[in-house]
């Protein structure tokens, strides 16, 4: 999967601050960094735009979640973010 690009939504910036911890550079460095793992989520409402999730690891060590919708024009456009469940830090670690 090729990501040209992160689309943002002031709710969603928002929601990642305060629910969640995660801010855009590590959301940045999970989805454009070195190896994320993908997981189709859900089909889209729009044919060909899905759900993913993006596993991987930020600079500072974080284990993250990127929920988001992969665009046709090859841009993701961010959901949700959160630290990775300790299963989920298993399966990343095993890969």
């Amino acid at each position: 999967m090729r990501i040209d690009d992160i689309v943002w939504l002031p709710y969603f910036v928002d929601k990642l601050a305060w629910k969640h911890q995660v801010s855009t550079e590590e959301v940045g460095e999970v989805l454009l960094g070195a190896h994320p793992r993908y997981r189709k989520v859900q089909k889209g409402h729009v044919p060909g735009e899905h759900l993913y999730a993006a596993y991987g690891r930020t600079l500072a060590g974080r284990y993250l979640v990127v929920f988001f919708v992969y665009k046709l024009t090859r841009e993701a456009l961010i959901i949700s973010a959160r630290e990775m469940d300790a299963k989920e830090k298993n399966l990343h670690a095993k890969k």
